[in-house]
């Protein structure tokens, strides 16, 4: 399934947010007291493990919980029912927190390369699986902006416009040097790409040219045109540049 590039932006700043909330050492001493735990903790039990006022525990915590960081319930320790109202405690969520500046993008290698494998066919490589996947999942990432946003026709210029929201979701920090040239001032496939520039460059050149056809772009490509510190592709108007090879 195509992943949103929306939904990643969100998660990309969600990620900075917790990172921000995790920045105070007495909350970041308490969540990793809460995660070691493994079960869920009281606000006096926190406020102990930092040396803290309750009170002020509580402020962390909610803090916390506030980013999505912690779940908070009342429950009695050891499950033993007791008179009067239940304690407030506190486990870790399911969130994971991710910041990379400049943007990267690994995990969308990850799950191509993981889709060529699975699907790979009798009449094709490991590299030509790869580079198949790339291609349709561009292709659907394409469609689906296309059905969403309906733009009609769309020749070099307004075809750059509208893709330069998915290139700036997942992090390749577009720039118009022309109307009809964008060039992409980040890698988020970097170190990987330089690794093995022949696979990810030519997956990420499949790729964008994929989310090209999907999007119904008329007269404009995607050429291989690696530059020291951006992406290896740029994208202008056909039959304009570009002599396709990795370098």
């Amino acid at each position: 399934m195509a992943s949103d590039p929306s939904t990643q932006a969100d998660a990309a700043d969600s990620a900075i947010d917790s990172v921000s909330v995790l920045s105070e050492d007495s909350r970041r001493r308490m969540f990793t007291f809460i995660r070691r735990a493994r079960r869920a903790v009281t606000r006096d039990e926190a406020a102990a493990s930092v040396g803290i006022s309750r009170k002020l525990a509580a402020f962390h915590l909610d803090k916390l919980v506030d980013a999505g960081l912690l779940r908070a319930r009342y429950e009695t320790p050891g499950g033993i029912r007791k008179v009067g109202r239940q304690p407030k405690v506190y486990e870790p969520t399911d969130a994971q927190i991710t910041v990379s500046i400049p943007d990267r993008r690994h995990e969308l290698l990850a799950d191509l390369l993981l889709d060529a494998v699975l699907t790979e066919g009798a009449d094709e490589n490991a590299s030509q699986a790869a580079m198949r996947t790339a291609e349709q999942r561009g292709r659907q990432l394409g469609e689906a902006a296309r059905e969403e946003t309906r733009p009609g026709r769309l020749g070099p210029e307004r075809g750059l416009t509208a893709c330069e929201h998915l290139l700036d979701e997942y992090g390749y920090e577009p720039v118009r040097d022309t109307p009809t040239q964008l060039r992409l001032r980040n890698c988020p496939f970097h170190p990987l790409a330089a690794k093995a520039p022949a696979l990810v460059c030519g997956m990420n050149h499949a790729f964008l040219s994929g989310y090209l056809d999907g999007l119904k772009v008329n007269g404009l490509q995607v050429v291989l045109a690696p530059e020291p510190g951006e992406c290896c592709v740029r994208l202008g108007p056909r039959g304009n540049g570009g002599d396709g090879q990795v370098a």
